[in-house]
Order: C-alpha cells, then sequence, then structure tokens
C-alpha cells in the first residue's frame, strides 16, 4: 500500500527546505516592517518639526503682543503720571516691536493666509508708533493735558483693538493648523501602530507555523530523554533571559519617567517663575488705575477697571493653583520612579517597634483627630526592606486618620498573622470606608474615591502598591461605605534579595 506523505512524516530534505522557507518569510516580513516604520518615523518626524514651528509662531505672536500692550501701557501711564520708569518701558518696548513683527514675519512666511494680517500689523503698528511718539513728545515739553486730550479723539484705542483682532485671528489660523497636524501625528501613530501589529502577527504566524513543524519533526524522531532534559534547561535559560529582559526593560521605564518628570520641571519653574513677575506686576498697575479715576476718571473704562483689578489677579491665581498642582505631581512621579531604583536591602524586623515608632511620629495628628492606634499583639516579624515597610505602613495608619469618619473617635487596629511562608498584615479603621466599585480604583496612580475634602493628589495608595509589589507581596482592601476599611497586605516572611533571586 502506497504511503501517504503527511505533515508528521517528513524526510530531511523536506525539512530542511520548509525551515529555510519559514526563515526566509520571517527575514522579509522583519525587514518590511523595518522599512514601514523607517518610514512612519519619519514622516512622525517631519510632522513634529511642523507642530513645533506652529507653536514657535503662536510664541512670536504672543510676544509681539505684549510689546505692543505694553507700548500702549507705558504711554498712558507716562501721559498719566510723567514718571520716567514708563518713559524707560515705553522705550525698551519700542525697540523690541519691531524685531518681534519681523521675527513673526519670517515665521510666518510660508503660509499665505497670514501674510496679509502681518501686513495689516505693520500698517498699524506704524500709526501706533507715530501717536505714542507724538504723545511722549507731548510729555516731555510740558504739554500732558494737551497729550491727554489728542489721545482720546486721535483713535490710539481703536488701533489698539484691530492690533488685538488681528493678532487674535493670527492665533486661531496657527490654532486650526495645529489641529491639523496633531490630528495627522495622530493618523501616523495609528499607521506606525498598524504596521508594527501586521508585522507582529506575520512573524507569529511563521513563528507558529514553524513550531508546530518542528515539533511535529522532532516527535517524528523520538527524542531521548537526554534531549528532553536539554530541552527543559534550554526553556530555564530563557525563562532567565525574559525575566532579565523584563527587569531591563522595567528599569527603562523608570529611568524614562525620572527623564521626563525632570524635564518638565524646567519650563513649569520658567512658569512660575513669570507668574510672580505678573502678581507683582499687577500692583502698579492697580495703582495706576486708581490714580487714574481719581485724576483723570474719563480715560478709565469699566472694562480696564475689571481687568485691572479682577480679572488679571484672578487668572495668575488659577495659574499658580496649576503649576502648583501639576509641580506636585512631577515630584510624586520622581519620588516613584526613585524608589523604583532604590536597592532593596533585607533585614529581620520588629514589627512591634516598628508600628509603635509610626504611632510616635503621628503623635500629634492622633491628638488633633482624637484618634488612636491599636497593635493586636503578637505582631509576627519580617526579614524584609525595612524603609519600605515604613513607607506602606505609615501611608495606611495615615489614610485611616485623615479619614476618619466625623461624629466618631478614630480607631485604627494593626494586625497580623503567619500563613505557611507568607505573612498577613491587617489595617484596620472604623472611618468613613470605600464604595465597592472603587476598591481597584484607589490604588490607581492620581485616583481617589468618595468626597475630596482632604488635601493629597492621589499617589500614597499607587505608591504603597509598588512598594508591596516589590516586595513581593499583594494587597487588597475591604470596605463598605460607613463601615470603615480593612487593608490586607501580603508578604513573604523572608524577602531574598534581589540578586539571590535571579541566581
Amino acid at each position: 500500500m502506497k504511503r501517504v506523505l503527511n505533515p508528521i512524516a517528513l524526510s530531511d530534505r523536506q525539512f530542511n527546505w520548509l525551515v529555510v522557507a519559514l526563515m526566509s518569510v520571517g527575514f522579509l516580513a522583519l525587514i518590511a516592517a523595518g522599512a514601514a516604520a523607517a518610514y512612519v518615523v519619519s514622516r512622525n518626524q517631519a510632522q513634529t518639526g511642523w507642530v513645533t514651528h506652529t507653536y514657535e509662531v503662536e510664541r512670536g505672536i504672543f510676544e509681539y503682543r505684549l510689546l505692543f500692550e505694553r507700548i500702549e501701557t507705558a504711554r498712558r501711564g507716562y501721559m498719566l503720571t510723567q514718571q520716567p520708569s514708563f518713559l524707560q518701558s515705553y522705550e525698551e518696548a519700542s525697540v523690541g516691536v519691531p524685531r518681534a513683527l519681523a521675527r513673526v514675519r519670517r515665521l510666518t512666511a510660508d503660509n499665505p493666509a497670514q501674510k496679509r494680517p502681518v501686513a495689516r500689523l505693520e500698517q498699524l503698528d506704524r500709526a501706533q508708533k507715530e501717536l505714542a511718539d507724538e504723545s511722549v513728545a507731548l510729555v516731555r515739553s510740558g504739554r500732558a493735558m494737551d497729550a491727554l486730550r489728542r489721545f482720546g479723539v486721535d483713535g490710539s484705542i481703536a488701533i489698539v483693538r484691530e492690533m488685538r483682532r488681528v493678532t487674535d485671528r493670527m492665533f486661531a489660523e496657527e490654532n486650526r493648523l495645529l489641529a491639523l497636524r496633531e490630528a495627522e501625528q495622530v493618523r501616523t501613530g495609528r499607521l506606525f501602530y498598524w504596521v508594527i501589529g501586521v508585522a507582529a502577527l506575520l512573524l507569529l504566524g511563521v513563528a507558529a507555523l514553524s513550531l508546530v513543524v518542528i515539533r511535529r519533526y522532532v516527535t517524528e524522531l523520538g527524542r531521548s530523554q537526554g534531549a528532553l532534559r536539554q530541552l527543559n534547561e534550554g526553556l530555564e535559560d530563557a525563562v532567565k533571559t525574559r525575566t532579565a529582559d523584563l527587569q531591563r526593560a522595567n528599569e527603562e521605564i523608570q529611568r524614562f519617567a525620572y527623564i521626563v518628570s525632570h524635564d518638565l520641571r524646567s519650563p513649569l519653574v520658567n512658569v512660575m517663575g513669570f507668574t510672580a513677575e505678573l502678581k507683582a506686576a499687577t500692583k502698579p498697575l492697580a495703582a495706576l488705575i486708581d490714580r487714574a479715576e481719581e485724576e483723570a476718571p474719563h480715560i478709565v473704562d469699566e472694562e480696564a477697571r475689571l481687568a485691572a483689578r479682577e480679572d488679571l489677579p484672578e487668572a495668575i491665581g488659577f495659574i499658580r493653583a496649576s503649576t502648583q498642582k501639576m509641580d506636585r505631581l512631577i515630584n510624586a512621579i520622581l519620588k516613584l520612579s526613585r524608589e523604583g531604583r532604590r536597592v532593596i536591602t533585607p533585614e529581620r524586623l520588629d514589627m512591634a517597634a516598628l508600628i509603635e515608632g509610626i504611632r510616635g511620629s503621628l503623635a500629634h495628628r492622633l491628638d488633633a483627630a482624637g484618634a488612636e492606634v491599636r497593635v493586636d499583639m503578637p505582631l509576627p516579624a519580617i526579614v524584609s526592606d525595612r524603609v519600605a515597610i515604613e513607607q506602606v505602613f505609615s501611608n495606611l495608619i495615615e489614610n485611616a486618620v485623615k479619614y476618619a469618619a466625623p461624629g466618631r473617635p478614630g480607631v485604627v487596629e494593626v494586625r497580623g498573622r503567619r500563613e505557611g511562608p507568607r505573612l498577613i498584615y491587617e489595617v484596620a479603621d472604623n472611618g468613613r470606608g470605600i464604595d465597592p466599585k472603587d476598591h481597584e480604583r484607589v490604588f490607581d496612580l492620581f485616583r481617589r474615591s468618595g468626597v475630596q475634602d482632604q488635601p493629597g493628589e492621589g499617589i500614597g495608595l499607587a505608591h504603597v502598591r509598588a512598594l508591596v509589589y516589590r516586595l513581593g507581596g499583594t494587597i487588597g482592601v475591604e470596605s463598605q461605605l460607613g463601615s470603615g476599611a480593612t487593608f490586607r497586605v501580603v508578604l513573604p516572611a523572608i524577602l531574598v534579595k534581589e540578586g539571590e533571586r535571579q541566581s
């Protein structure tokens, strides 16, 4: 009877041919994926350049607008007060305006839609400069009242308003371009993921088919027990290699988080600094408005009065609050990144003494809140990292005190027990509790649950979970609204050092 060839019965020649074919397909897939990825990355870099260019244009327009607003403010201040400081501010701004306008013209030279507004700004700038110079000359010659009378009828206000409208239109055009370019970036990113996904699927298909053929061929040959043992050793090596790769990837992620958050601080510091300068500038502006209302109330309209006394201080307050919050978030990311890179050093810890130390450090807060911390003895000792354990239980106990239920004394109970090679510690309180739907959410970074009447950014429990995971444990919570919460921390009784764990 004629034998039928099937995948399980492959000759050496057929097997070698199939392997070569599969490897060729895999290499072609890699080459295609690499070429497509290079193309997509090139497109993304070009689009990123255009987005950056748009931001430069907006910054140039903004700087020019600040300067012509400064000219007008200094001109009015000099007419009203004849103080040299206003004259100096006017002269400095007058020097900067031509450069700023030339920069805007250069940056928008590639956009036909912006050429007409720029030409209009040049006309308005000349008109403003002529009127402003005339006013300054009159004040210098001792004819301040003449300068004020001409200011009311020379159309200066209309010119400034027109300049604002033109710059607003330019901002709108740049925002439109920015939206288009960012959308193109998003599409390019999606294309990149599609390319990688298709290549990954193709490679997985080739790998899967190769694995099937190889396994069937190996089964056909009937490998010996020694070969199986070698395969197991190879698998163990693969696991070690994969573990090392994962650790390197984790370290890279931590370095990336540190670098990104560190680099974010530079522009944030600038924003905070300039905000402080703006806040300081509101005082002389408000004083100027007050003086103008006393000496020449007809030149101060309601819009200017509200802008100087309410709108500007309020806006600066919002900016300061936002930058302070962002600074706290960046500090939190830096803290998490540094903690992830810290070397874990196990040592034997007396948990009862450690909890007692935490209670002593929180004594003032406990007294102020009318709360107490109870320890259910005996509390099993543990071999672990002291700094991480202190941070975990300090956060849990401090949260329990912070979120005590109104109207009843706060009680925090710490207890522990041993189950095989692991230790289970519980921090229970009689506070306000956590909604069951938020039990997982409270461990996410920057996420909080319930009424937000306490200071915080939603970082503590995320930090606690990261520490517990790094110590080889788990953490969970059991709680109902109004009936307190119990945080359960499960840790190995003896933590092995990271280097010893791999070996």
